[in-house]
């Protein structure tokens, strides 16, 4: 199944942490992995970009409804699965199992001789809370999402390729002994392959900043300083008109003394 991108929303969060990696002294060439911003995003450690999981899903936010899962004898097992949107199903029947979920499975068992079929909605794992582990030799995204218990339940693999126009459900494998494993080949698991303004590079920040601090400091110097010569060479200082404004506003929210109350009747004369 293909599934069309969508391009990914901004994020204040990423512009903040992007800055921080790039000034920490720990960063180094050989770091990998990706530093979860919220449950739909993280950031490279290495500095190399962003990886947005909302824009790998369709126009709906998913990456997939009700595909068959390889199931025993006798039972039918459809996945639904959305990488970032929380759905609930059914949907004319909230409150039950499946409400606010990432992944929901519906079972369905096949009728038997004088008995009616049987269908189940099982929660198979919500966005609050998920892990993300990236493999830098890979370069596979692997996101684990949790529901009540504290072993995942469902764990999609990402896995970066740059030649896709969309995301590319490979394969889904389910047993009672391990999660539900979900396999997407897609070119917004690559870092920064699908990203916008919300998302931009460390290098892209970078810039940005350097640009409005040179900006500012020539404003700031044209309005506020002149040069003058000495004999020690060229120095600058700040124009008379600086100072004179500072004091002026200072004057102006300095609260003004009332004068005293003076008692104007008349004393006696000597």
């Amino acid at each position: 199944a293909q599934i069309k991108l969508q391009p990914c929303s901004s994020s204040l969060a990423a512009a903040v942490l992007l800055p921080l990696l790039l000034c920490s002294p720990a960063r180094s060439s050989h770091q990998s992995g990706c530093l979860k911003v919220n449950d739909c995003k993280c950031i490279m450690k290495d500095g190399s970009g962003v990886i947005n999981l909302k824009a790998m899903g369709d126009e709906d936010g998913f990456l997939g409804r009700r595909r068959p899962v390889a199931a025993g004898v006798g039972v039918e097992v459809l996945l639904t699965f959305s990488p970032c949107l929380r759905f609930t199903e059914p949907e004319d029947l909230p409150g039950g199992e499946c409400t606010d979920v990432a992944a929901c499975l519906l079972v369905r068992y096949r009728p038997q001789p004088r008995l009616d079929s049987q269908s189940r909605y099982i929660n198979y794992g919500r966005h609050e809370g998920n892990q993300f582990h990236y493999n830098q030799t890979l370069s596979t995204l692997s996101v684990s999402y949790f529901a009540l218990l504290h072993r995942p339940l469902t764990v999609v693999h990402f896995h970066c390729d740059p030649d896709l126009s969309s995301s590319v459900v490979k394969q889904q494998t389910l047993s009672s002994e391990e999660p539900l494993q979900v396999w997407v080949e897609s070119r917004c698991a690559c870092p920064n392959a699908c990203s916008m303004m919300g998302d931009l590079g460390l290098g892209s920040i970078f810039l940005i900043i350097l640009s409005l601090s040179a900006a500012a400091y020539f404003i700031l110097g044209s309005c506020a300083l002149r040069p003058s010569r000495s004999s020690g060479g060229v120095q600058i200082s700040p124009e008379h008109s600086v100072w004179c404004m500072i004091c002026y506003h200072c004057s102006e929210q300095r609260p003004q003394r009332r004068p005293p109350y003076t008692d104007m009747k008349s004393s006696p004369s000597l």
